[in-house]
């Protein structure tokens, strides 16, 4: 059976990168976006080069409804990566406004746990599924705690490292693999999008690998997570950072 996998946020930055990646190893693909058709135009196009049939869904995940109609639009799927995020802000913790903590905690944590949710009830043998792996992908900055730069983001992050270890036990016996990838400061928009774009080279020397690095090498860690190399690797998160 072709593995058929849905990514959360897969239109765009590292989401892409793994949709590229996976499309080379033989998914087929759902790509959930909350804006930017232009961009999940792109990224359909890019996973149907490599032979993969793809489609897109646009659904907000902070909205009451949207991750079930993500999932309702998915169908059935044997791989879920659980992606969508984003630090919104960039600042200390008293001057990050209440409402941006709010969506931060809503979108990198609740949301993604009610897609874990979801993604088991579709591929448990205790539901109707026949298995499959779950990916999270959590942030380096959950071990960090992002002082000064959003700490209200690490916080969410850190839950989902918990997610991963604990939703990783409950279903290790209902054919479902949990796992996590936790990049570093990779080149995307995500900083941009917070209001500091030159972050990427403000941090770089910070690094020990003295760079930051490239969606593609986050998404070789999602790729060989959810293939039969990694068949015996439940529970826990694989850093991507950089050696920080």
């Amino acid at each position: 059976m072709k593995p058929r996998t849905l990514i959360t946020g897969g239109t765009r930055g590292i989401g892409a990168a793994i949709a590229q990646r996976l499309a080379e190893a033989g998914h087929d693909l759902v790509l959930g976006y909350v804006h930017d058709d232009a961009a999940a135009e792109l990224a359909v196009a890019a996973a149907e080069a490599h032979g993969a049939t793809c489609t897109s869904v646009r659904a907000d995940l902070l909205e009451p409804e949207g991750v079930e109609e993500l999932f309702a639009a998915a169908g059935e799927v044997t791989g879920v990566v659980n992606n969508a995020g984003a630090t919104m802000h960039i600042g200390p913790l008293a001057e990050t406004p209440v409402d941006i903590i709010r969506r931060t905690i809503e979108l990198n944590l609740t949301a993604a746990v009610l897609v874990a949710r979801a993604a088991v009830r579709v591929m448990s043998t205790a539901y109707t599924g026949s298995g499959g792996v779950l990916v999270n992908i959590s942030s380096g900055a959950a071990t960090r705690g992002a002082a000064g730069e959003y700490v209200q983001y690490a916080a969410a992050k850190a839950g989902i490292d918990v997610l991963t270890l604990g939703l990783a036990d409950e279903v290790a016996d209902q054919g479902i693999r949990v796992v996590g990838v936790a990049p570093g400061t990779i080149r995307t928009n995500i900083h941009a999008d917070a209001g500091e774009p030159g972050r990427l080279d403000r941090v770089a020397a910070q690094i020990p690998l003295r760079r930051a690095g490239e969606p593609a090498e986050v998404a070789e860690a999602v790729a060989w997570l959810m293939s039969e190399a990694a068949s015996y690797v439940t529970g826990t998160t694989l850093r991507v950072a950089g050696g920080r």
